[in-house]
């Protein structure tokens, strides 16, 4: 069984489906309403314990009800939540989302406690970060908490995964080392200052990363698959085609499906068309964790996929 570690944040996503979104000014009626467990770090660790991996988080969560109920969803999953410290008079994260007719959404997340999240909060979990096979990390969390876990897993030889969601800005070259720097398109836009409307501005976009500094470089591009970029070029990994309903998540579903495809011993390009499908398999569903295949139900669509 893969080991893999998060270090990253929790949130309650509290998600709104409407037929279009409100302009200024405006109310609206909604269609629906659901309460769920989110955040990137939270997701990505509930898509690799939904692949199978054996799954540690790091992170911090308020002293409120929101906090509960988050340290008993991990638990119940299976994950290991030792490292998991609960911050008293700071709320837990939140993330009210709004999801139009087509599927898309718009989301503002409120941090609260994975603002507390800190390099010593990563020292701490040292015995655990060291028996991983990867380490997965994003950017709802201190800044510098990311650059110390990142050069903690280095400096131990462990497969670094970083995903600079949401993007902001940030001295990259401080990232240096890492195994993959995986942005979507709206964040590698923001990272680069590029409009990403060719492939030519992709391959592009692509090469200034890879100048930072990382191994290699992933633009996940949503239905149209994922570009793979390093050192000895470029490759365009297909997507697959959905009956979309809610895409919130599908980021998360990627990073965490990929870091245990490659933990299991697949080949670079495999997991990533693996997580490709497994991503696109989450817009299926409305929510984020909940929408999470289990590994079963992965593998019979891949079956009936690779076989067609």
């Amino acid at each position: 069984m893969p080991r893999i570690a998060v270090v990253g944040s929790c949130n309650v996503d509290l998600t709104t489906f409407t037929e279009r979104f409100p302009r200024a000014g405006e109310t609206l009626f909604g269609t629906g309403f659901d309460l769920g467990f989110g955040g990137k770090g939270a997701n990505q660790a509930f898509a690799a314990r939904r692949c199978g991996a054996e799954v540690a988080m790091i992170g911090c969560v308020g002293g409120d009800l929101f906090g509960q109920a988050t340290a008993q969803n991990f638990e119940l999953a299976g994950i290991d939540t030792s490292h998991v410290r609960v911050v008293d008079g700071v709320p837990t994260g939140v993330a009210p989302i709004f999801v139009d007719a087509t599927g898309q959404n718009r989301i503002i997340v409120v941090k609260g406690a994975n603002e507390m999240l800190t390099p010593a909060d990563v020292d701490a979990a040292e015995s655990v970060l060291a028996r991983a096979d990867c380490v997965v990390l994003q950017f709802e969390v201190p800044l510098e908490t990311v650059i110390h876990a990142s050069r903690m897993a280095r400096a131990r030889g462990i497969r670094t995964i970083v995903n600079p969601a949401p993007a902001t800005k940030i001295d990259l070259k401080k990232l240096a080392g890492i195994d993959y720097f995986v942005p979507n398109e709206t964040e590698a836009e923001a990272l680069t200052g590029f409009e990403l409307r060719t492939e030519s501005d992709l391959s592009r976009c692509a090469r200034v990363l890879l100048d930072q500094g990382f191994q290699r470089v992933i633009i996940t591009l949503g239905a149209r698959g994922a570009l793979l970029a390093g050192s000895d070029g470029m490759d365009l990994v297909q997507g697959f085609r959905v009956h979309t309903k809610d895409t919130t998540g599908a980021g998360d579903a990627f990073i965490g499906s990929f870091a245990t495809f490659l933990a299991e011993g697949a080949a670079e390009r495999d997991a990533i068309r693996r997580a490709n499908l497994y991503a696109a398999l989450s817009t299926t569903r409305a929510g984020t964790q909940k929408s999470f295949a289990t590994r079963e139900e992965f593998e019979a669509e891949w079956a009936r996929v690779t076989a067609s």
